[in-house]
């Protein structure tokens, strides 16, 4: 989450940067004065900074995701959480790894789809032979 901040930040500077070379330009004769250049250019460092945020937020989500579907996981007997691998995505949670049975994986499928946040599960478990 940390590298998504310097990303924030690094987006914010830039496009602050191109705010102030807009402030150094003259009217070219089209009709568009310096003010309204500079209203646009606030305009797009406002959405852009939207964005951002918007993308660090739903990292931390997926974060959170994450670790509430592995803490789930980890109570359930039977189920082992170091063979189950958990990754989120704008919320759509993939479990890899193997399982001992296809009820675990089932298991596994349902704890990780009625867990708060998810809306999708994508299995990719596999059961192993005895």
């Amino acid at each position: 989450m940390h590298s998504h901040l310097k990303a924030m930040m690094a987006i914010t500077a830039l496009a602050s940067g191109l705010l102030l070379v807009g402030c150094g330009q003259q009217g070219t004769g089209t009709g568009t004065t310096v003010g309204e250049k500079m209203d646009r250019a606030a305009d797009k460092v406002a959405d852009t900074t939207s964005n951002a945020t918007s993308k660090v937020a739903m990292a931390a989500d997926d974060t959170a995701i994450t670790a509430k579907v592995k803490a789930a996981l980890i109570s359930e007997p039977g189920l082992k959480s170091t063979d189950i691998n958990v990754d989120t995505k704008e919320a759509t949670v993939t479990l890899s790894g193997t399982v001992a049975s296809t009820d675990l994986r089932d298991r596994a499928k349902q704890i990780a789809s009625s867990t708060s946040g998810v809306k999708n599960v994508v299995d990719n478990l596999v059961v192993k032979s005895t």
